[in-house]
C-alpha cells in the first residue's frame, strides 16, 4: 500500500504566508488612499475619521487590515488616536505642539528615507539595463501596456488623484518587456518600500504634486519613445537620468519618483 507522503504542515504554512502577504497589500492600498486624502486636504486637519467599522466597510477590508493602515498613518504623524473618541487628522505641520515635522527627531522617518536611497541605488543598477533589454525585445503587446500605463498616469494627473500605481505600472511594463522575470521580481520587491518613503518625502517637502507629476510624465515619455524606436542605449540613458532625477529631487526635498 502506497503511503501518502504529502506533508500537510508545509502546505498550511505556505497558505498562511500567502494570506498574510495579501493582507499586507490590502493595508498598503488603504494607507495610500487615506494618505493622499489627508496630504491633499480632502480630509481636513482636525477631522475625526469615521469609525474603524465604517472605514473597513468603505474599503471592503477586515478591521485588522484597516488598523494596520492606521498604524502607518500614525507612524507618519498624520493621524492621532484619542482614547474613547477615535482617530483624528493632525494639523498641517504634523505635530500637536506646532513643531514642523521636518524639525522633529524621528528616527523611524530617517530610516525610511534611508530605505528610499537604498532602493534608488538598486534601481540604478537594474532599471537602465531593463530599459535597454526592453528596447531590443519589446513586443507590440509590451508597447501597448506601456502606453496604457502612461495614459492612466495622465488621467490621474489631470484629476489630481494618486499617481504611484500608474507610475509603478509603467516601470513594471518596461521590466516585463525585458523578458527577464527576475528583473520583474526585483522591481516588485521595491514597490511598497519606495512608495511609502516617497509619500513621506512628499509630506515633508510640501512640494506641489502637479509640478512633480509633470516632471515624471515627461521623463516617462522619453523612455517610452526610445524603447518604441528600439534605441537600447538611449532607452538605458533615459531611464538612468529619470532615476537620478528622482534621487536629486528627493535629496533637495523638491519632488519624488
Amino acid at each position: 500500500m502506497d503511503k501518502d507522503t504529502t506533508s500537510k504542515e508545509p502546505a498550511g504554512f505556505a497558505f498562511s504566508a500567502l494570506q498574510h502577504s495579501k493582507a499586507e497589500r490590502l493595508a498598503d492600498k488603504v494607507y495610500e488612499n487615506l494618505f493622499h486624502a489627508i496630504v491633499t486636504g480632502m480630509i481636513a486637519a482636525g477631522t475625526k475619521l469615521p469609525s474603524e467599522n465604517q472605514l473597513a466597510r468603505e474599503f471592503d477590508v477586515s478591521r485588522p487590515v484597516l488598523r494596520e493602515a492606521l498604524d502607518k498613518l500614525r507612524a507618519d504623524r498624520l493621524v492621532s488616536s484619542v482614547r474613547g473618541s477615535g482617530n483624528f487628522v493632525k494639523n498641517a505641520v504634523g505635530a500637536t505642539d506646532g513643531t514642523p515635522i521636518s524639525e522633529l527627531e524621528d528616527r523611524d522617518a530617517l530610516e525610511r528615507i534611508g530605505d528610499l536611497l537604498n532602493g534608488i541605488e538598486l534601481r540604478l543598477i537594474v532599471e537602465p539595463e531593463a530599459a535597454s533589454l526592453a528596447a531590443r525585445r519589446r513586443s507590440p503587446a509590451d508597447l501597448a501596456r506601456m502606453r496604457a500605463a502612461l495614459d492612466r498616469y495622465d488621467e490621474a494627473l489631470a484629476k489630481n488623484t494618486i499617481l504611484h500605481y500608474h507610475d509603478y505600472a509603467f516601470h513594471e511594463a518596461v521590466a516585463t518587456a525585458s523578458c527577464n522575470p527576475r528583473i520583474v521580481a526585483t522591481l516588485k520587491s521595491l514597490e511598497y518600500d519606495v512608495s511609502r518613503s516617497v509619500n513621506l518625502m512628499r509630506f515633508l517637502s510640501h512640494y506641489p504634486p502637479m509640478v512633480r507629476g509633470e516632471a515624471v510624465r515627461g521623463e516617462h515619455e522619453e523612455i517610452f519613445r526610445h524603447i518604441e524606436a528600439g534605441a537600447d542605449l538611449e532607452a538605458s540613458r533615459a531611464m538612468r537620468n529619470h532615476i537620478e532625477h528622482a534621487r536629486s529631487r528627493m535629496l533637495s526635498s523638491s519632488t519624488d519618483f
